[in-house]
């Protein structure tokens, strides 16, 4: 049995601009920044100008966790701790069979007066640092230095390392 159709309506699609969803698209963006960008011109956004203190800027207290070196030697490790602008007498290292502990603090205080202006801010920073050491220590027999913003402590091993040959195949 075969049908005969007759009436059969062909959908012939529109043509459209294949572009023209993207660029409408794009063009309300472009919209939307213009809108956004003349808000945060306005006062109301951010009514009090709010700046960082100068001594932020100049990077006059810049106490960040120290970069520290680990050095295990045959009978001791060195320990090397980057720590500018620190007093000597503001350190404190203190060490375990395992670890040693560095901490430092340092205070400021800057002053500016020009004419009828004067300005003075007082700064304050700390910090602290664990390190786990490669092997077990004798802190007792520790000896460190403190020169030109360089701590370096030298900690002798209870046990010295024994280095064995490793063949690799």
């Amino acid at each position: 049995m075969s049908k005969n159709i007759t009436n059969i309506k062909k959908e012939v699609p529109v043509k459209a601009e294949p572009h023209s969803f993207f660029q409408e698209m794009e063009e309300r963006m472009q919209e939307l920044e213009r809108h956004f960008g003349s808000l945060l011109q306005r006062d109301w956004v951010k009514p009090m100008h709010l700046e960082f203190p100068e001594w932020t800027r100049r990077g006059m207290l810049e106490l960040k966790t120290p970069k520290v070196d680990i050095i295990e030697r045959d009978n001791d490790i060195l320990v090397r701790a980057e720590i500018a602008g620190v007093k000597k007498e503001d350190l404190d290292v203190s060490l375990t069979e395992t670890a040693i502990t560095i901490k430092g603090s340092t205070s400021g205080e800057i002053k500016e007066q020009k004419d009828d202006y004067f300005r003075s801010e007082t700064m304050k920073g700390e910090f602290s640092r664990t390190l786990s050491l490669p092997a077990k220590v004798d802190g007792s027999k520790a000896e460190s230095t403190y020169q030109d913003g360089m701590l370096e402590v030298i900690v002798p091993k209870l046990e010295k390392a024994r280095r064995h040959k490793v063949t690799v195949k």
